[in-house]
Formats: C-alpha cells, structure tokens, sequence
C-alpha cells in the first residue's frame, strides 16, 4: 500500500500565541488527478500524534489518520477531504487548549488559539492548498483536552466550522464550563458533532459526557442526524483507542453520499 500524501510546515509562527510549531497537511488520494476541484479541511490538534509514531507523545503510537483516511476514501466510504495536523507546543499545551482559567492548572486561552486558526492556519492552508473554504464542510476535531477544545470553538464559531469531532474530550475542565457554556450558547447553525468516550476512562467520565450529549439533544441536536454519540465498550484514554475511531468519525461528518465535486 502506498504512503499517504503528506507535506510538513515547519515552525509556523503565530503572532496571536508568540510562539511557532509545525503543522501537517493530508491530501486526499485524487487531489491531483482533479486540478479544478476544491476539497473540505478538516482541522485537528495534537498533529503530532495524528500521522507518525515517530513523532507521537507515545512513542510508536499515533492515530494513522493518513492510512486510514486513504482506506476510506478509496474504498468510497468517505469523501476526499484536506486533514491538517497541527502540533501542540508541549508545555503550553494546556493553557492553549481550554477555554478558562482554573484553580491550580491555569489554561484560559483556548480563545487566542481561534485566533490563531482562524486568522493564522486557515487562510494559509486556503492559499497554499485547494481548500473549500465553505464552513458547512470545514470541521475540527481531537481528543481529551483537543476535544474540549474542539466543541468549544466550534460551539463558539459556528458559523466557521460545520463539523466537529470530540473524542474522549475533557469535559470535566473546569467544573464541565464547557456544560454551562453549551447550554447558555446561542449555536446557529449547529454543527454536526461525532462525540465518543471508552468506558475505561476513569470514574464519572461517561456520566460526564453522556449529560453533555443531553445538553446537546435539549438544544435541537438528534442522533443519527447531526449527531452520533458512541460509548465505546472497554476502550482507554490514548492513542491506540483514537485510532479505532478514525474511520467511523469521518464516515460521520464526511460521508461519500453527500461529496460536491
């Protein structure tokens, strides 16, 4: 099987997080068959652990997203789509990716990480590569504290980003804001959101997320529509579980069915 199409951005600088990391871009099988056609973006965080064992926070361990990306889209599953890594700073990993301060850990600057993404990666990602640049089709997604992030900014930017992936995400950040928020929010239009969690989390984390998929529902979302929601029986909070996901979250938010060429 051949390797995925990759191509790595180095220490891009960001002006809104005064600092730079690298960021990885995904191209669909076809991208260059088809010079005129646009493709979606999907957005998602800790790169690093998305495409290479080399570079994961295990080592060895990353998701295979090219791999399985490939194997979807060939096989007519899912519809080719643009997935851009991009890696967490380390240390300042957790101050970027939540959306408050709280007592002991810190973290509050998931706001000035839109920023970033929004002002900074998109518009790179949309000049240098055939992005489709219609919102309805651009998502986001990562795990634990990637996933907060994920439904928090997508919860918050509605209007940017129409897909979402969440999973095992940290909703206890904070004492759940992220519930307080969500219930509170004005979301017009709703993304469509894949949600999952293991059940070998740790104590209350099912609980945690299941009253978020009910927050979610007493919004308007409905399951199976805009909205799927998978307790996955057995599974951990790492790498190894993510990447049994993979497949089925983008079948999800980018089905074949409805591809626009």
């Amino acid at each position: 099987m051949s390797a995925p199409e990759l191509h790595k951005h180095e220490q891009f600088h960001s002006r809104f997080l005064r600092n730079q990391r690298d960021f990885i871009v995904y191209l669909p099988p076809g991208y260059h068959d088809q010079p005129h056609r646009r493709f979606p973006v999907l957005y998602m965080h800790d790169g690093q652990n998305l495409f290479d064992g080399a570079t994961s926070f295990v080592p060895g361990m990353d998701w295979h997203v090219g791999h399985t990306a490939d194997d979807f889209i060939l096989t007519g599953a899912v519809q080719p789509i643009i997935i851009v890594g991009i890696y967490n700073v380390g240390k300042v990993r957790i101050l970027e990716y939540t959306p408050t301060k709280a007592p002991r850990l810190g973290g509050g600057r998931a706001d000035r990480y839109a920023k970033f993404l929004m002002q900074e990666v998109m518009p790179f990602v949309e000049r240098e590569y055939r992005a489709l640049s219609d919102p309805r089709v651009t998502g986001m997604g990562g795990s634990s504290l990637g996933g907060l992030l994920s439904l928090y900014l997508g919860l918050k930017h509605p209007q940017a980003f129409g897909r979402l992936a969440a999973l095992s995400p940290s909703l206890w950040w904070n004492q759940r804001v992220i519930h307080r928020f969500t219930a509170a929010a004005p979301v017009e239009p709703r993304p469509r959101i894949w949600l999952d969690i293991g059940t070998n989390e740790g104590p209350r984390i099912v609980q945690e997320v299941e009253q978020f998929r009910d927050i979610l529902l007493q919004k308007g979302w409905q399951l199976g529509k805009d909205l799927y929601y998978q307790r996955v029986e057995g599974a951990e909070h790492n790498e190894a579980a993510w990447a049994q996901r993979v497949g089925p979250f983008l079948q999800f938010l980018y089905p074949a069915a409805e591809s626009t060429v």
